[in-house]
């Protein structure tokens, strides 16, 4: 977290000694898989022209969001993304680091949704590799915040017989998620903070906008968070992960795009539905 501030710090000072330099677009890279490829919702073809998309599979995501997010704000952003369903960090290490290692000024990286595919919770190889990870792009620029995203709770994970939160409240997938989150956070020296999506998903649920048991039907008049598995994210719940995301990363009140925001009526998303999402990203954001 100090990492964190004193790289922002940094970035103030040059910004303000060089308008040339704030000028040109900041440069942010998605690693992860398909939490953030957006899969099975509307979001996965979204936009794909709008980002490079490092492994060319024609993916919008989570991070063309974030580009229309840029467009509608004033923003200047660059982004690109590396994502492949199912994979873990290790896989990212592994098998593209050639396409990955180079200068960024931003880094999302989101791991596996139940953290280790085996052995779920287990945070082993997360804390080895996010830190890796971290590192490498520290190597390449000293200035680049690594941000790990804390996902969501699933629930097939919560409410079928076999899932490692059987039985257990809907939002404690996410709680332990983030928590392990943190404290991967707390032990590296490079990552620079944790984006709280799956509690700002939580959150959704409290307030009663989204409905939280999809397994006993959807109640009237809230959204469905979840896409048809009950694992992935539906449209709003992408819609939701992004706009936690951007406001985190630039420091946007993205409660100031409104009903009216593009993107949301692009995938589909009812507008006062949209503005309601972006107050939860920004209630969450002010207690993470």
């Amino acid at each position: 977290m100090t990492g964190s501030f004193r790289k922002t710090l940094a970035m103030l000072a040059l910004a303000g000694s060089s308008p040339a330099w704030a000028e040109q677009p900041q440069q942010i890279l998605f690693i992860g898989n398909s939490f953030t490829q957006g899969a099975n919702s509307a979001v996965l073809r979204y936009r794909p022209d709008s980002v490079t998309d490092l492994n060319s599979e024609g993916v919008g995501g989570i991070p063309a969001l974030f580009a229309r997010f840029a467009e509608q704000a004033g923003l200047e952003w660059s982004v690109t993304h590396e994502l492949r369903g199912g994979s873990t960090l290790g896989f990212h290490l592994k098998e593209k680091r050639a396409l990955i290692d180079r200068q960024w000024d931003v880094v999302i990286i989101q791991q596996y949704s139940t953290l280790d595919p085996d052995k779920p919770l287990d945070a082993t190889e997360t804390r080895r590799n996010a830190d890796r990870l971290s590192d490498m792009f520290t190597a390449a620029n000293p200035q680049v915040r690594a941000y790990l995203m804390a996902t969501w709770s699933r629930a097939d994970q919560v409410y079928r017989s076999e899932g490692h939160w059987y039985g257990k409240p809907i939002g404690q997938m996410a709680t332990d998620l983030r928590r392990a989150m943190d404290q991967v956070d707390r032990e590296s020296d490079t990552i620079d903070g944790v984006i709280p999506v799956g509690e700002a998903w939580n959150r959704a649920m409290a307030a009663g906008l989204a409905d939280a048991n999809p397994y006993d039907g959807r109640d009237y008049g809230k959204i469905d968070l979840w896409s048809y598995d009950h694992y992935h994210a539906s449209a709003e719940g992408s819609y939701l992960e992004a706009l936690v995301v951007f406001a985190q990363v630039t420091g946007y009140d993205v409660r100031r795009f409104g009903d009216g925001e593009k993107a949301a009526h692009e995938i589909g998303i009812e507008p006062k539905m949209a503005g309601r999402l972006q107050q939860v990203a920004m209630e969450q954001l002010a207690t993470r």
